[in-house]
């Protein structure tokens, strides 16, 4: 496969920093906000929880509409709007002495729902067969963004305060409008890309996939736990722990990183050695045995230091494996689709994890978080010990040209025909064959020999 080019390169850097300073913003109150949410003006623990993940519900509707519309009206406008949307919602919510004055500008903060248009901006500015590889370092800036979020907010939070992190995240959408003008590029001409892009007429086929809704549930689960879980970290780690707010940042420092470079090794085992499904399910377990532990641990600092180790190493292990497990399950040509529906789900997830979370709080205390986290969990454990074992497919984009609707039964004929193609759909409108392929027989060189489309294929 070739590498990147020049463009290739500042486009996909660009988006990824764009991307990842978005998410920043919306990362770094996470370990802050219920502490400080007790000294805005009508607050309640159910409040609090609301102002955490209200987000994940403006985003998770406008996510979809954003993404359709820059294709009526072209990327950079969804992009430069989403993001001056971002940054009022972020001033409105450093000015605000009340909970609902923070609600209000966290759910606007949602409402700059931009990831669909910069997804589809980065298939516009790169080939097809890039593609994987891009939309993978675009999805490591997100999982960074919130290792960094997670260490710098109680540091900013030191210096000036949760209002301060507010105009601080309006301050990068400020930086990413910069990056968004000046560095990504422009591209000549925008289209529909499935494998990237949500197709409305594929809904039916992707919302009856049963593998898919599976993934669809983890994802909504993953993300509630997590959220549920920073409702009452920050209260576990400064009452029940004795840890000061300021020194938060010096446990989540060592926490992420030591987290990252255990998950590692369990990412390789599944996709190297194909034990995908066994680390996938054996990690929700662990997502269940560390909220009983929470659960029933006597809370010690280093007790809750250990479990958050043992806690971000499965949860990172799982949000690396999700999107793989999406792309694995979906039909070659409805992965934008896929993708469009999990990551709704996700932000749901957020939204939930927030309320429901603040609301048993306040109703039950912690232990009653920590215990709804733990069932949530083991609903999803039930669930995924169902899935199928995936095939180890990849996705490959494959431009066409010359390809009429009476060849393309043809052209799909041929395509399976070549060793390592399990599926060939052939869109002829689009000039375009999106095929899954086994990497470790598939041949691009063969590929290349393909002549029922007329000797147009290109890798």
């Amino acid at each position: 496969m070739s590498s990147l080019t020049r463009t290739e390169v500042r486009s996909t850097l660009s988006i990824a920093m764009v991307v990842g300073i978005r998410m920043l913003g919306l990362f770094m109150i996470l370990p802050v906000f219920t502490i400080y949410g007790y000294e805005l003006a009508g607050h309640t623990p159910f409040l609090i929880g609301l102002a955490i993940g209200i987000y994940g519900l403006t985003q998770a509707l406008l996510q979809i509409p954003s993404g359709m519309l820059s294709d009526r009206i072209g990327r950079k406008p969804v992009v430069y709007a989403g993001l001056l949307i971002f940054i009022i919602g972020s001033i409105i919510a450093a000015l605000s002495h009340s909970i609902y004055g923070v609600i209000l500008g966290r759910a606007i903060q949602g409402a700059g729902a931009i990831s669909a248009a910069l997804m589809a901006l980065a298939a516009d500015l790169t080939r097809d067969e890039q593609r994987t590889k891009i939309m993978g370092t675009i999805g490591l800036s997100i999982g960074l963004a919130f290792s960094i979020g997670m260490v710098i907010g109680p540091i900013i939070n030191t210096w000036v305060g949760v209002a301060g992190i507010f105009w601080f995240t309006a301050l990068l959408g400020g930086v990413a409008i910069v990056i968004a003008a000046w560095l990504i590029p422009t591209p000549q001409s925008s289209h529909l890309h499935r494998d990237t892009e949500v197709v409305p007429a594929s809904f039916g086929e992707v919302l009856h996939n049963k593998q898919l809704l599976r993934l669809d549930l983890g994802i909504f689960t993953m993300q509630f736990v997590l959220t549920a879980n920073f409702v009452i970290l920050p209260v576990v780690l400064t009452h029940m722990t004795g840890l000061a707010a300021s020194d938060q940042w010096a446990v989540y420092l060592p926490v992420m990183f030591v987290a990252f470079v255990f998950m590692v090794p369990f990412i390789i085992i599944a996709e190297k050695r194909r034990k995908m499904k066994t680390i996938f399910v054996s990690s929700i377990g662990v997502l269940v045995l560390c909220e009983l532990l929470y659960l029933f641990g006597d809370r010690s600092l280093f007790e809750v230091v250990v479990i958050m180790l043992i806690f971000f190493t499965a949860f990172n292990t799982l949000e690396a494996s999700l999107p793989s497990l999406v792309s694995k399950f979906s039909p070659s040509a409805r992965k934008g689709t896929a993708m469009g529906v999990y990551s709704t789900s996700q932000f749901l997830g957020i939204f939930a994890g927030g309320a429901l979370g603040g609301g048993v709080y306040q109703l039950w205390g912690v232990n009653g978080v920590f215990l709804l986290s733990a069932a949530m969990a083991a609903v999803w454990l039930l669930f995924a010990s169902s899935m199928q074992h995936p095939r180890y497919l990849s996705s490959y984009v494959l431009r066409l040209e010359g390809v009429t609707e009476q060849l393309v039964a043809a052209a799909e004929t041929e395509l399976l025909s070549i060793p390592g193609v399990d599926e060939a759909t052939v869109v002829a409108d689009e000039g375009v064959a999106y095929l899954r392929v086994d990497r470790g027989v598939f041949d691009e060189d063969t590929l290349r020999t393909c002549t029922v489309v007329a000797n147009a294929c290109r890798g």
